[in-house]
């Protein structure tokens, strides 16, 4: 019975895969009816499967949703009052005529910002600012969408807070996982070098090939050497010392910050009331209404929602003039409508969360006296086939990465943190668990459709995120096959 049940969870999931790459269903109908379907073969009645899959599921990325409908409700505001176009032009005047270099650039911020931040909240900040900039250089809708995601990829890569995992669940110390994330985020980095100048070269932009090498290897150069003296050739001590300065640092750029900004809340609200704003010009004070949730959620930990909120009345004050309310009302509806298609994706990938995931809390044990379902059929399995020899290791996980998709077996936010327990159980050492997951994990991380971030920013640039999939998938595959070699030989040499 339960090799029938693992048959049916299979075809399932390959068959709702195939119709969805192959766009014969949209994913806004297959994901729903895959969670339906796997929660089913994996034998959770009926009653069940209303209950939790189809009553909860839908409400499981509720935060996720909230948050993408009030950044529409910002970006909405901002194009109605024309401060959209404006920061788009104002950043083609600032950023020249080199898309490339522009590029590597936007990169590189999302990289820094990444390495703290996290959520689609601030996915949305961020783009708020980094998309029009890229495309005001001409770079494409398709690769403007890779870049960020490729940002998103690294700088999660190398966020402490995402290391809670392999510190916590395997044992494993914050300085044995620092090495292989500087390992992976040079991998990452170079592969994403490689996909800006392919890419561009695709748009059609004439590249200099010869300065893009030299260039690239300079890139490649700074921060292969930045990184190994910070990751590896730094002491305990020297790190904590500059840390301590950093913090300092940061402290009074927490007040410097404030002060500006209550000083510029006062020129806006000064222009507000002596009704200095005219019909078809922006001040430059309007230019800080996507900044401003950013500045506030990076230095002052604000919460997504009140970040936005206090955006879009910036924007809304900033742009004032008699008869601007219906802008801001106008600009909350349509805004969040303008989200909606993305968050209807998120009711599916919500329902396949709990279908392989279960709801959590106290199931009834008298109904899943194993626990959930689907979970206790697929774990046996994948501890069945995972490999402890290097060769073994990197060839099969490298042919298996793309089950990272689609919350797939390998795919952490479908299997979750059981999935190490499983990994380690078959004997693999933590550290080669560590690599693994890190690795496949880019596939999971850039290419996913199901990712939120995936699906909000091929909505945003008016492309299929199926092609989005298709367009990063060769970058993120090869990224994680040079992970999983640099996992062998550092981890299974013996």
């Amino acid at each position: 019975m339960q090799t029938l049940q693992i048959i049916l969870i299979f075809l399932s999931f390959a068959g709702m895969t195939l119709l969805m790459v192959t766009r014969l269903m949209p994913a806004l109908l297959a994901l729903p009816l895959l969670a339906v379907l796997l929660a089913l073969a994996g034998g959770v009645p009926l009653p069940y499967v209303l209950e939790y899959v189809v009553g909860a599921g839908p409400a499981k990325l509720s935060g996720a949703y909230v948050v993408a409908m009030f950044g529409g409700m910002l970006g909405a505001i901002l194009q109605k009052t024309g401060v959209a176009e404006n920061f788009i032009k104002k950043g083609a005047e600032l950023s020249g005529d080199n898309p490339w270099l522009i590029s590597v650039t936007m990169l590189s911020l999302i990289i820094l910002l990444f390495t703290t931040l996290g959520g689609l909240g601030a996915i949305i900040m961020v783009a708020t600012i980094v998309l029009p900039v890229l495309v005001s250089v001409g770079v494409g809708p398709l690769t403007t969408v890779g870049i960020f995601l490729l940002g998103i990829s690294i700088g999660g890569t190398l966020n402490v807070g995402n290391w809670a995992l392999y510190t916590g669940a395997m044992g494993l110390k914050p300085e044995q996982v620092r090495p292989f994330a500087l390992i992976m985020f040079a991998i990452v980095f170079s592969i994403s070098l490689l996909y800006i100048t392919l890419q561009l070269w695709r748009d059609g932009h004439d590249l200099n090939w010869k300065k893009l090498a030299r260039n690239s290897l300079l890139v490649l150069g700074c921060g292969a050497g930045g990184t190994v003296f910070w990751g590896m050739g730094m002491s305990e001590a020297s790190r904590a010392l500059v840390m301590q300065g950093l913090g300092y640092c940061m402290l009074g750029l927490k007040w410097v910050v404030g002060i500006l900004l209550l000083a510029l809340l006062g020129l806006v609200i000064n222009r507000a009331i002596h009704g200095l704003n005219k019909r078809g010009e922006v001040h430059w004070s309007a230019f800080f209404s996507p900044i401003l949730p950013l500045v506030l959620i990076l230095l002052y930990n604000v919460n997504f929602v009140a970040a936005f909120v206090i955006g879009l009345l910036y924007a809304f004050a900033s742009t004032w003039r008699k008869g601007h309310l219906n802008v801001l009302i106008q600009s909350c509806l349509e805004g969040a409508g303008m989200v909606m298609p993305a968050v209807i994706l998120m009711f599916g990938i919500g329902m396949i969360l709990i279908a392989i995931m279960g709801p959590g809390g106290d199931l009834p044990k008298e109904v899943f006296p194993n626990g959930w379902p689907v979970l206790s059929l697929i774990q046996p399995l994948v501890k069945a086939v995972i490999p402890t020899h290097p060769l073994a290791y990197v060839l099969l996980f490298t042919l298996m990465a793309p089950l990272a998709l689609y919350r797939g077996p390998l795919n952490l936010w479908g299997m979750g943190f059981g999935l190490a327990t499983v990994f380690l159980a078959s004997g693999l050492p933590p550290a080669a668990v560590m690599g693994l997951l890190m690795s496949v994990g880019q596939v999971q991380g850039i290419s996913d459709p199901t990712n939120t971030q995936n699906v909000w920013l091929a909505n945003e640039m008016r492309v299929d995120v199926q092609k989005v999939l298709w367009n990063t998938l060769p970058y993120a595959w090869g990224a994680a096959s040079l992970g999983l070699m640099a996992a062998a030989l550092l981890y299974l040499r013996g």
